[in-house]
């Protein structure tokens, strides 16, 4: 059993140099667990729904708004499959992430589990700084930088572990194991 820790210990270990884009912020994580962490895909017993919705400074224009579909259930006896859509808008940029995750159960004695997971899926990119130069958004038409709208698709991957009794949990995941770049603008 050391040896399988060691081995996702280093594994997880190996994606030091990874880097990602900023992700929808949450401030409730327990809730949204399908989202960030793959790996717990399929650890509840039945088929299970989330659907969430956050508005950031009412108020204000333009605040951020996060809209969360997600789901997971068990498929036989360790294998768990979930879905997570994600619609992430602040100001003019948007951001839509679908991904699909799988999940493999180990049981570990007792109530002791550990499950480890993948996520796969795309993240759709758009930023309408060009469409705001007429709404008196943009402080500068001339700048280059604000000549068109971006429209762009990215695939990631991600990957975690989830460690879990009746009682308690740890976990860790790393959701976006690919680079983008999303706003790289280059004179």
């Amino acid at each position: 059993m050391k040896k399988l820790y060691l081995a996702a210990l280093l594994a997880l270990g190996g994606l030091a140099d990874a880097t990602a884009q900023q992700d929808p912020h949450y401030t409730q994580y327990m809730y949204n667990m399908n989202v960030i962490n793959p790996a717990y895909a399929g650890s509840k017993e039945n088929l299970s729904f989330g659907l969430l919705y956050r508005k950031q400074w009412v108020d204000i224009e333009d605040s951020p708004t996060t809209m969360t579909f997600s789901g997971s259930s068990p498929v036989g006896k360790n294998v768990g499959l979930g879905l997570s859509v994600i619609n992430d808008k602040i100001g003019p940029v948007e951001e839509t992430n679908a991904y699909a995750d799988f999940s493999y159960t180990l049981n570990l004695g007792g109530e002791h589990r550990l499950a480890l997971g993948l996520k796969a899926g795309a993240t759709f990119h758009k930023v309408g700084l060009y469409s705001d130069i007429g709404n008196g958004n943009v402080p500068d038409a001339n700048d280059p930088a604000f000549s068109e709208d971006i429209s762009r698709t990215y695939f990631n991957v991600g990957a975690g572990f989830f460690y879990y009794t009746n009682k308690y949990y740890l976990a860790f995941s790393v959701p976006n194991m690919l680079k983008s770049k999303h706003l790289d603008y280059k004179p």
